[in-house]
């Protein structure tokens, strides 16, 4: 029972309880009335002082005088009682006397139990009842959103597939006289923080209808049929609006692919949560002005029938933002921010494969840093440790606790990555190498800022496993095999997960040549050693090369250390003196 219903049931309780409180003074009242016997009745009869007789079953009758006063006496209980007082001109009545200060509290007790009982009733707990809260849906429109283009900074591309949408909403008439048909359903898709929800509202904001968001988890429910009840209520809604843009966040929640092996009430409620948004998409009108928008991070895991012709038909990528686009959006978070000195286009260029979500975490950091300080502007110096903290985490302040040899271990595997880096990649900037613990468990780091690049080709790949390995095989070339330390726990990680793409999913191997293992799976193939062994070799391989490279540069490697050891950071102007 919710607090207003709690608040309602309170007011005939108490109306209730006042009644029944009322009721017994009054009754005890009416034990006070006098008595008396029945000749002096027949006296007052004699003397035409009775006004009124209440004759009942009862063996006590009532009598009423004149002036009003009541008294009690025997019932005669004779057959013509009654007529003889109608002849003496007395009324007569068979109902106990009934005043009206006793009258009200009765109905008003009367009324309160039939309320209570009603709300009773109302509020059991019958599974029915139960069911119908758990299938509504808490989704209200925003109206006049004011998000629109100029706040999608980037993703030209993007916006411009929605554009006709936007104009389709304004006028849809204007397409049904050309015989055109909208896209019942956009369906955006990429990287986690590309944009994907920002570019729905401003479809809704640049077109100016209702826009309903809501996330396909919020139909995943334990009872089979309230995901459906949910989905037909949604599109109902926003029907009464006319026009309108229907916002549906994570689908893949609701819209994975079936494969009809599944059983069980959670794949049923799923399966049936799903149809009825397929059938609701299918009933649409083209004229009336509403359009489904939903986003995903995985556009290959979705139902074939989700993404046919009619339902969501027009598949648009969110990617990650390239260097002009960055420029942009940093500019667009710095616009209403005190700013001095930063240069907007380095900055652009040192974030590559950051996302939109990600820069904007990168100035709000910095922000945070200006106020901390209570500096009049975000300058540079704040945004370049944001820049640290997003990638690595918070520089730990006490470090007197760190051990000359651990520091002494960190500055040559940081060092072993700074080396290969102007090495094997020397077109990936390095940036920043510091042997400062961070509050993510570092216990130093090395940045470098990669080209922008629409793939990555193979050689890439092995350069920059090289450099990742280079750490672990800087620690053994200085301190021996058996003094290794687990330090490059987090480099074998992204190795082993590169390695196993390029020889899994992008071809780039021998044992598996142009297959896919993901669609082998479908093939029940698990002879998986081949794959592992190739994949050993290949890292066993480039381990010796980056081993051969180090000690082949061992005397800048030695350089790059000691500096660490005395600074504790590097920048890049301080490598490229080290290199000189």
């Amino acid at each position: 029972m919710n607090k207003n219903m709690k608040r309602y049931f309170y007011i005939p309780m108490f109306t209730a309880l006042l009644s029944l409180v009322l009721l017994i003074i009054f009754n005890l009242d009416n034990k006070s009335v006098n008595s008396k016997l029945y000749v002096d009745f027949l006296k007052d009869t004699s003397n035409k002082s009775v006004s009124t007789v209440y004759v009942t079953n009862s063996p006590i009758i009532k009598v009423k005088l004149n002036n009003g006063q009541i008294y009690e006496t025997d019932n005669p209980r004779t057959d013509n009682f009654k007529e003889e007082l109608l002849k003496q001109g007395i009324k007569v009545s068979e109902n106990a006397p009934f005043s009206a200060k006793e009258a009200i509290p009765t109905v008003l007790f009367s009324a309160s139990l039939v309320f209570i009982a009603v709300m009773a009733v109302k509020t059991s707990s019958i599974p029915s009842r139960r069911l119908k809260g758990v299938d509504a849906l808490d989704v209200t429109a925003v109206s006049n959103a004011t998000y629109n283009f100029d706040y999608v900074a980037g993703n030209e591309e993007a916006k411009e597939s929605v554009k006709d949408i936007v104009d389709f909403l304004k006028s849809p008439e204007k397409y049904s006289a050309y015989g055109a048909r909208m896209p019942k359903g956009i369906m955006l898709y990429g990287e986690p923080g590309t944009g994907k929800t920002l570019l729905a509202k401003a479809v809704a904001g640049e077109a100016g209808v209702p826009f309903y968001a809501i996330s396909g988890s919020d139909f995943v429910q334990v009872y089979v049929g309230v995901g459906a009840s949910r989905v037909r209520q949604l599109f109902k809604k926003a029907r009464s609006n006319g026009k309108a843009v229907i916002f549906i966040d994570e689908i893949d929640a609701i819209g994975k692919k079936r494969d009809g092996t599944k059983s069980g009430g959670g794949s049923d409620e799923k399966d049936q949560t799903l149809n009825a948004l397929l059938t609701e998409m299918s009933g649409f009108n083209e004229k009336e002005g509403i359009v489904v928008i939903a986003a995903t991070n995985r556009l290959d895991t979705l139902d074939p029938a989700l993404l046919r012709p009619g339902r969501f038909d027009r598949h648009i990528e969110i990617s990650l933002p390239d260097v002009a686009a960055r420029e942009k959006i940093l500019a667009l978070h710095l616009k209403n921010k005190p700013t001095k000195d930063i240069n907007i286009h380095e900055w652009a260029q040192k974030t590559s494969y950051f996302s939109g979500a990600k820069l904007e975490s990168l100035v709000n950091e910095a922000a945070i840093l200006a106020a901390k300080e209570d500096s009049k502007f975000i300058q540079n110096i704040h945004i370049d440790r944001a820049y640290s903290i997003v990638l690595a985490g918070y520089d730990k302040i006490n470090r007197d606790h760190i051990k000359d040899k651990d520091k002494r271990i960190t500055a040559y595997h940081e060092a072993g990555h700074a080396l290969l880096t102007l090495k094997v990649l020397p077109d990936d900037k390095l940036s920043k190498v510091t042997i400062i613990p961070t509050s993510k468990g570092a216990g130093g780091y090395t940045l470098s800022i990669p080209e922008d690049k629409l793939y990555q080709n193979k050689d890439y790949l092995y350069r920059r496993m090289m450099v990742l390995l280079a750490g672990r095989a800087a620690e053994e070339i200085i301190f021996g095999e058996d003094y290794i330390t687990t330090g490059a726990y987090n480099d074998f990680q992204q190795t082993t997960r590169m390695v196993s793409s390029m020889v899994t999913q992008y071809g780039m191997g021998e044992s598996l040549g142009l297959l896919n293992l993901e669609e082998l799976s479908h093939l029940n193939f698990n002879n998986t050693e081949d794959i592992v062994n190739e994949c050993k070799t290949t890292i066993d391989s480039l381990y010796e090369e980056v081993k051969k490279t180090i000690i082949e540069n061992k005397d800048l490697l030695d350089r790059i250390t000691n500096e660490l050891l005395e600074k504790e950071t590097l920048l890049a102007e301080d490598i490229d003196m080290l290199v000189a």
